[in-house]
């Protein structure tokens, strides 16, 4: 079997290997959520098993409808996705080519060099500042003729800081509207420093925009997969022209449908987290580690002088899986999502163990 040179190119995906391991695992590896669905979208999840014989909605009609109203935009500008990825991979497909330019900041999301490489445009990666922020004038500083697309991860993964919506407004104003810019919200809601509906205000101001969301976080829906797109209606018919056929499956088009009704929930679960990350922070700190300010669901660690490959190692043994800075772009470092307290009272122990 022979295949083409771009498979080659594209890089393997660095997903957390929380299978191979056995026993009572404290799992903080991927960013999920350490509660499963809320009660009503189990109920709605049953109703959708005795029609498992029929094909979704190929429209997701209910859930981008639902998401419309949420985010008071016409339903028209919603797109839907078998989670965000498939969004973004969708946008390179329609976006790019070979001789066209991306442009990221790095170290950011894994999948936006993959992205790169799928489509055969040429990745322009851009170191973060010294707070491990995107640094948005060296980016600008990079956008050329051949520039198409501009990623932005906000609040970026995996260090997990975030811009203010003002300097991604001053980006947006100043950038030639032929050139897209997809703003990477996968985390928006555990952001304390903004409200999850100033970037919404964006997208009306700004024709280029493509905001990116998803319901595996906060949500809780990481296995059945959906995530949405916000921005123009011609973005959504571009990327539901590349996409297979009813790629969104039921399961998921109900779940999430149900889920974005319980902003009480949603609220509940992000003061949560948020308390976690002030515990977790704090006792890193008196460990004297240090860490950049994360307005995610995780936070990224600098070991300083002390070896990663070992501590994750030696963590994983112990039965808490994390992922390691190696694996996400930055050596030297320690990704570890937040659980609930006592997922990180026994984080917090094996690495007492480690130090």
């Amino acid at each position: 079997m022979e295949f083409n040179d771009r498979l080659g190119r594209i890089p393997v995906y660095p997903a957390a290997k929380t299978w191979e391991h056995e026993g009572e695992l404290v799992e903080l590896a991927s960013n999920e959520a350490p509660w499963g669905p809320l009660p009503a979208v189990v109920g709605a999840l049953n109703g959708q098993i005795e029609r498992l014989n029929r094909y979704p909605d190929p429209g997701k009609t209910l859930l981008r409808q639902r998401i419309a109203d949420r985010c008071e935009l016409p339903a028209a500008r919603v797109a839907v996705g078998n989670g965000s990825c498939e969004l973004l991979m969708s946008a390179a497909e329609v976006l790019l080519e070979p001789g066209a330019e991306l442009i990221y900041a790095w170290p950011s999301f894994s999948i936006y060099p993959h992205i790169a490489a799928q489509s055969g445009a040429r990745a322009i990666e851009v170191p973060l500042d010294d707070e491990q922020r995107h640094d948005l004038d060296a980016m600008a500083a990079e956008v050329t003729a051949a520039t198409r697309l501009v990623l932005i991860c906000n609040p970026n993964n995996p260090t997990g800081t975030a811009l203010p919506i003002e300097a991604i407004d001053a980006f947006m104003a100043n950038l030639p509207r032929h050139i897209a810019v997809i703003l990477d919200e996968a985390y928006v809601e555990f952001n304390a420093l903004q409200d999850p509906g100033d970037s919404l205000d964006l997208v009306q101001r700004h024709p280029n925009l493509i905001v990116l969301r998803t319901f595996s976080k906060v949500y809780g829906l990481c296995g059945l997969r959906a995530g949405y797109a916000l921005g123009p209606e011609e973005f959504r018919l571009a990327v539901d022209r590349v996409r297979q056929p009813f790629s969104v499956n039921a399961l998921a088009q109900a779940a999430a449908a149900e889920a974005i009704r319980h902003q009480d929930e949603v609220t509940r679960r992000v003061e949560a987290t948020i308390v976690e990350r002030a515990w977790i922070e704090v006792e890193l700190e008196d460990r004297g580690l240090t860490m950049s300010d994360s307005q995610a669901n995780f936070v990224w660690v600098n070991l300083g002088e002390r070896e990663e490959a070992p501590i994750v190692e030696g963590l994983a043994q112990r039965g808490v899986i994390i992922r390691s800075g190696a694996a996400l772009g930055s050596e030297g470092h320690l990704r570890v999502t937040l659980g609930t307290r006592q997922q990180n009272e026994r984080f917090v122990t094996a690495l007492d163990e480690l130090l």
